[in-house]
């Protein structure tokens, strides 16, 4: 898909996530629209998945470890044609299967999540396992920044070179905000890029909105050298929409009517 293509699906993955927590009344779209850009490209160009078949064993495996920005997943997913976009506004509702972290009742969707920090270990042993079975696809994990707090993920960082996982492809959504602030000021992450190469990953230090820098980070994570690769992308939380950008409030705050169909405007004029 051309780039103008995945800049088209971006911008309807965000209307369509806009849509989906006004309509629930929900949270967590500032962190839903930061990590538009990467669903865009990655399922555009890059994972392998048919919607037909979404269990086949040759899949790639995707595995968002931040649940709680399921959303945009859903809309991916859906607007991909994994299930019924209908069912969309049903998300958030009492009976419905979208749960408000992603859950793997889901087609498409690998693992359920709830808390973070488990996404990439399991991400870690699917690769293992496709190294073992001699099997060609690979394993995306996207995480978001604040939960590189947790101990877990760097137990994977440190292991994943030492087996020479390269068919394991991890994304940082690097927003930089988390749940109650800053990143710098709850758990300073700088120099993320020499953390990881300290830790010999192969590391891409991108802008996450780019979808040229996207294509051409996911197309280098493609070679198979005996190292895990790292795509850090420099987000912006509720990229689209001026008043939820760079702000901590759309971490959990739901658009009124009159905010609702502002953000439309936006999201429609961009």
């Amino acid at each position: 898909m051309s780039d103008l293509s995945t800049i088209k699906f971006a911008k309807d993955i965000r209307l369509t996530t806009l849509e989906m927590v006004y309509h629930a009344r929900a949270s967590h779209i500032g962190g839903a629209f930061s990590m538009a850009d990467i669903l865009s490209v990655l399922y555009s160009n890059f994972i392998r998945i048919d919607p037909k078949n979404p269990e086949s064993v040759d899949r790639d495996r995707f595995l968002l470890s931040k649940g709680h920005a399921c959303t945009s997943l859903y809309a991916t997913l859906a607007l991909k044609g994994f299930f019924p976009k209908e069912e969309l506004l049903t998300y958030g509702k009492d009976g419905s299967r979208l749960l408000s972290h992603t859950t793997h009742k889901i087609p498409g969707v690998e693992i359920s999540a709830g808390s973070l920090g488990h996404a990439l270990s399991i991400s870690g042993g699917l690769a293992l396992a496709a190294k073992r079975k001699s099997a060609n696809w690979n394993t995306y994990c996207l995480v978001s920044d604040g939960e590189l707090n947790e101990g877990s993920n760097w137990e994977m960082i440190l292991l994943a070179p030492q087996l020479k996982l390269d068919n394991l492809i991890l994304i940082v959504d690097y927003n930089k905000i988390q749940s109650l602030g800053k990143v710098k000021d709850v758990i300073n992450l700088d120099s993320l890029k020499k953390k990881f190469e300290a830790f010999n990953w192969e590391v891409f230090d991108i802008d996450g909105h780019n979808h040229e820098e996207l294509t051409s980070a996911l197309d280098q994570c493609q070679t198979k050298n005996g190292i895990p690769k790292v795509i850090i992308a420099n987000t912006i939380k509720g990229k689209g929409v001026s008043f939820m950008e760079d702000t901590v409030l759309w971490h959990y705050k739901s658009p009124d009517e009159n905010q609702y169909k502002e953000a439309i405007l936006e999201l429609e004029k961009n």
